[in-house]
């Protein structure tokens, strides 16, 4: 039986495409807020935004709690849900999430909009272009998450 011995121009193009995916954590986005609100997602589908519309958008996440519990059991649940904040400041959090096979990182940005009692929320993927619905998931995750807590809370 006569194999054939791939050439190494045949496995360059592979060798490149797997180094590059394993070695992509992207670089931390532009963040925080821009007049008071979320920074809006650029043109692309691996980010949604509560603060939009369109593609883009996801539905803000609820409270019925004491606002500092809420925010309190937010950052429980970002915990809970194995995300790492890095970035706290009074109404803003940043928190970032690494997908355990490829490492790539992903940012959850909240913003809470107290006189409407709602969590504004940001998800985008920090590299490449789709994320195949990881950043809608996650966010869809963490509302469940935090809407048991906030339900308890609120008894």
């Amino acid at each position: 039986m006569d194999r054939k011995i791939p050439s190494r121009l045949t496995l360059l193009p592979l060798f490149l495409l797997l180094f590059g995916i394993s070695s992509c954590s992207g670089t931390p986005p532009k963040s925080g807020l821009v007049d008071g609100h979320l920074r809006p997602c650029p043109n692309t589908p691996n980010c949604l935004n509560s603060e939009t519309s369109g593609a883009a958008y996801i539905a803000p996440i609820p409270y019925t709690s004491a606002t500092a519990l809420a925010w309190q059991n937010l950052k429980k649940t970002i915990e809970d849900t194995e995300g790492v904040i890095v970035d706290n400041q009074t109404g803003y959090l940043r928190a970032v999430y690494t997908s355990q096979v490829l490492r790539f990182e992903d940012d959850l940005e909240f913003r809470l909009d107290e006189a409407a009692s709602l969590i504004q929320v940001r998800s985008a993927s920090r590299s490449g272009i789709w994320d195949l619905g990881v950043n809608k998931r996650r966010v869809e995750q963490v509302r469940r998450l935090f809407a048991g807590r906030d339900e308890r809370a609120g008894r």
